[in-house]
C-alpha cells in the first residue's frame, strides 16, 4: 500500500492510494483512532482489508479532531498534533522514525547504558550508536586498552573496588563527550553498581537494561522493591528502565528501539532535560544532579541554594 506522509506546523497528514480497490463510498472505509494508535480498513464484502495499523503513532494526536476524505484515488487522513512543536518524521513509531527524529530530542546528549550484563550493555550501545550516528564507547574496552589486561583478571588480582574506581575515572574522562553511547561494566564491580560513583554518569541520559522475570507492568513496583531489598539501589538512579524478559543478541536492535522510545517519552515530559544535562556538564559534573547548584558551589558545602533546575522543571 503506497502512502505519503506530511508533517505540518500543527497537524500531520497521511495519504493512502486506494485506486485499485472497489471503494464506492465513504461508508466502505473504517477509521479507528485514539490518541496513540490508528487502524484503517476497507469494508469489502466477505472480509475487511487492513490498509494500515499502527500502535503506537509517533506521537500523540487529538483523536476527536481527526478528519478524513477521499481525494480522487487517495484516502486523506488529517490529525491534529497534541504537541505542535514536535516534528514527526513518519506516522508510526519505529526504529527508522525514532533515529530520524533523534536530533530534535537528544540535542547531542550522550546516553549511558547500565545494568547487570556488560555484554548486553555493549550490544545495545552499538545498535544505538549506529542508528543515531553517535560514537559507541565501552568502558570495558577502554579499561582493557589502557591497562593491557582483561577486566576479569583485574578483578581477580585487585578486587572489584579497584575496578570500580578505575571505571569511574574513565567515566570522568569521557563525561564531556557529546553524541556518544557509553556501555558501562555490568554488575556490582562496575561504577554504575555503586551509588557513590554516579557523579559522571549523570552527565548523560542513563538507561537501565534490567533483566526481569515479570511479564506485566503491574508487577514492576514489586520487582523494583525487590531490587532495592537485594541492594541494587544504584541502578534506580537511571533516567529510564527498559525491562528484558530474556536476552538474545539477535534482539539487540529491538532493545535499542525500546530505549529510544523510553527516552522520547522522558524528554517530551521534560523538554528542558537535554539543556539541564548540558549545564550539569559545563559546571563540572559536581554530583549535584538534579538540583544543580550555582557556579562555584563546593560539593563539600552544605549550601542548598539552586539555580532553579529540578526534575519537575
Amino acid at each position: 500500500m503506497c502512502s505519503e506522509f506530511c508533517d505540518g506546523s500543527s497537524e500531520v497528514e497521511l495519504r493512502l492510494n486506494i485506486g485499485g480497490l472497489d471503494i464506492r463510498s465513504s461508508r466502505d472505509i473504517s477509521i479507528d483512532t485514539n490518541d496513540t494508535s490508528l487502524a484503517i480498513r476497507v469494508l469489502l464484502p466477505g472480509s475487511p482489508i487492513t490498509l494500515i495499523e499502527t500502535n503506537p503513532l509517533f506521537d500523540r494526536v487529538k483523536s476527536s479532531e481527526t478528519i478524513w476524505y477521499i481525494d480522487d484515488d487517495q484516502l486523506v487522513v488529517n490529525f491534529k498534533k497534541q504537541d505542535p512543536d514536535f516534528k514527526w518524521p513518519d506516522i508510526m513509531e519505529s526504529w527508522e522514525s525514532l533515529t530520524a527524529g533523534s536530533s530534535q530530542l537528544l540535542q547531542g546528549t550522550p546516553i549511558y547504558l547500565v545494568g547487570d550484563s556488560t555484554e548486553i550493555n555493549q550490544k545495545v550501545a552499538q545498535e544505538l550508536a549506529t542508528g543515531l550516528g553517535y560514537t559507541p564507547l565501552s568502558t570495558k574496552e577502554l579499561l582493557e586498552l589502557y591497562t593491557k589486561q582483561t577486566v576479569d583478571s583485574w578483578l581477580l588480582a585487585e578486587g572489584s573496588d579497584s575496578v570500580a574506581e578505575a571505571e569511574s575515572a574513565v567515566l570522568e574522562s569521557i563525561s564531556s563527550h557529546a553524541r556518544a553511547v557509553v556501555a558501562t561494566l555490568g554488575g556490582q564491580h562496575g561504577a554504575a553498581g555503586r551509588a557513590d560513583k554516579w557523579q559522571h554518569l549523570y552527565a548523560g541520559l542513563t538507561v537501565w537494561l534490567s533483566k526481569t522475570e515479570e511479564l506485566d507492568e503491574d508487577s514492576a513496583p514489586q520487582e523494583t522493591y525487590k531490587n532495592i531489598k537485594d541492594g541494587i539501589i544504584s541502578y534506580t538512579n537511571a533516567d529510564v528502565v527498559v525491562k528484558l524478559p530474556g536476552w538474545d543478541p539477535a534482539y539487540a536492535k529491538n532493545v535499542a528501539q525500546a530505549c529510544l522510545s523510553a527516552l522520547k517519552q522522558l524528554i517530551q515530559s521534560d523538554k528542558k532535560l537535554p539543556g539541564k544535562k548540558s549545564l550539569y556538564i559545563r559546571l563540572g559534573c559536581r554530583g549535584d544532579w538534579p538540583n544543580i547548584k550555582p557556579p562555584g558551589w563546593d560539593p563539600s558545602s552544605e549550601d542548598n541554594t539552586t539555580l532553579g533546575h529540578s526534575n519537575d522543571a
